[in-house]
């Protein structure tokens, strides 16, 4: 990096920058968590109680467990920002409820690791929730922790909208993809169909009277983005443009390797029998990983953001499977 031609190729550049900084995070947190053995080691030698040493352990195995799991984020753009999207499927009213009910649970996750959300657009439900919603997070390793969440999410409960109290099947599918530079996928903008629209939901005078949303259909794909949660026409274009070209990136990074689909596992309609994870309310609380078999009963901490042990499942099984033979759809 001190040579002098290190700046000759910005792309280069930034990369090696980029692969500096992971690496001298992990020798921090390497160093971290040999001071904290040797800690421990030092209040055996005092004589200190059981349960001091206990905690200084506990907190040293806690940080190696995170250490762990930011190993195994490896892949390509695994370290960068993340672009979100749910959308309500099979289910009418029941379903938009509960995409708005997912869209609650990922942003406390995203504010317990610390990470900022940006709703870029977001379509209400005729009656209740969203039909719609993208979110861009920003934070180390976003894309890497969020892939996990790629697919169709099922939830089965008692529905608040029936008079009769009958139990309900609600569908509602998760898509992720990585913020990528702009060097990595040409964009030719005559392929391109731009429209302008009013931004709807809360806001200023620009946003609630004039065209400053934008939605983009790349004519070639069929892919259609839109964006409305900046005050310009001009910003909005240029964070539409961006989820553009992350949604081709996308696109062609499927086509060119067909082992990505198994990887990330294809989500299918967003119906029966292509869910990754069942919720259930009632009449037990349970919620299930389909891939891995992970499971919790504790569907309220899961429902307020506590989603790490899945997560932390699914990366550690190494390369996600489809659902594992014997599971029932009631499970």
């Amino acid at each position: 990096m001190s040579g002098p031609t290190f700046w000759n190729d910005q792309i280069k550049a930034k990369t090696t920058l980029n692969e500096a900084t992971i690496v001298r995070r992990r020798l921090d947190t390497l160093a971290e968590l040999d001071r904290k053995i040797s800690d421990a080691q030092v209040l055996i030698e005092l004589g200190e109680t059981e349960a001091a040493v206990t905690a200084e352990v506990q907190a040293a195995e806690t940080r190696f467990d995170q250490f762990e799991l930011e190993n195994l984020l490896a892949a390509e753009h695994d370290k960068s920002n993340a672009i979100f999207n749910i959308h309500a499927g099979a289910g009418g009213t029941e379903s938009c409820d509960w995409a708005n009910m997912l869209l609650r649970m990922y942003n406390r996750y995203c504010e317990t690791r610390g990470w900022k959300c940006d709703i870029v657009d977001i379509q209400s439900g005729d009656e209740a929730g969203i039909k719609s919603a993208t979110i861009m997070v920003t934070g180390d390793y976003a894309f890497g922790y969020l892939k996990a969440e790629r697919g169709v999410h099922r939830l089965v409960r008692i529905s608040p909208f029936d008079s009769n109290k009958r139990r309900h099947t609600s569908f509602a599918s998760v898509d992720v993809v990585a913020e990528i530079e702009d060097a990595e996928v040409e964009l030719k903008m005559e392929d391109v169909q731009v429209d302008t629209f009013r931004s709807g939901g809360k806001g200023g005078q620009n946003v609630n009277k004039l065209e400053t949303a934008i939605r983009m259909t790349h004519a070639p794909t069929g892919i259609v983005v839109q964006c409305q949660s900046e005050r310009s026409q001009h910003q909005n274009r240029e964070l539409a443009i961006k989820m553009l070209k992350a949604r081709l990136y996308e696109k062609q990074q499927d086509e060119k390797r067909a082992a990505m689909e198994k990887y990330y596992g294809e989500k299918g309609s967003i119906a029966w029998g292509n869910q990754i994870r069942s919720y259930v309310f009632q009449p037990y609380q349970m919620v299930k990983d389909l891939r891995t078999g992970h499971q919790t009963s504790d569907v309220q901490g899961v429902m307020d953001g506590d989603l790490e042990s899945f997560i932390s499942a699914w990366l550690k099984a190494g390369q996600p499977r489809q659902r594992k033979q014997g599971v029932t759809d009631e499970e």
